[in-house]
Order: structure tokens, then C-alpha cells, then sequence
């Protein structure tokens, strides 16, 4: 059975992932784990696939290895597929 939680005091990303993940949401804070941690708490939905956790919480989908617990990127999930 594969693992469905992440322990969010764990996770950490490169200076590069937390600039990539400002400019995708657009976010204008200086503590992207920080974020993403509260981000993890309050999740809406975790899906492990392969070696990547897909965290979803309102309109956001943030990317963790789960091996390393890396924060690699987040993107806003679109509701509407036609737009």
C-alpha cells in the first residue's frame, strides 16, 4: 500500500524551486515552504504517483518527491477546461 501522508516538517526545496513556484502562483512571499507546508496541512486531496505526492488545496497543485521530500514546483489547477 503505497504512503498517502506527508510528514510537512520534512519538506524543503532549492532556491530555484522556490522561485519557479512564486512565479507560477504568482505569490508575493518571502517563505515558499513555509507555504507549502501549511499548503500540505490543510491539503484538500494527496495523491502519491510514482516518486512524485500531487498536493491539491484550493485551485493550487504543489509537486513533492517523495523520496527526498523536495518541493518541486506548484501550478494553479484550472477549474473551467475550456478557458
Amino acid at each position: 500500500m503505497q504512503e498517502l501522508s506527508i510528514n510537512p516538517d520534512k519538506l524543503h526545496t532549492t532556491e530555484l524551486g522556490a522561485e519557479r513556484i512564486k512565479r507560477n502562483l504568482n505569490l508575493q512571499i518571502d517563505d515558499i515552504v513555509l507555504w507549502c507546508k501549511e499548503s500540505v496541512k490543510q491539503a484538500d486531496i494527496i495523491i502519491r504517483w510514482g516518486k512524485n505526492f500531487y498536493v491539491y488545496r484550493s485551485g493550487v497543485a504543489i509537486t513533492i518527491n517523495a523520496k527526498s521530500n523536495t518541493i518541486i514546483t506548484a501550478h494553479p489547477i484550472n477549474s473551467n477546461p475550456c478557458n
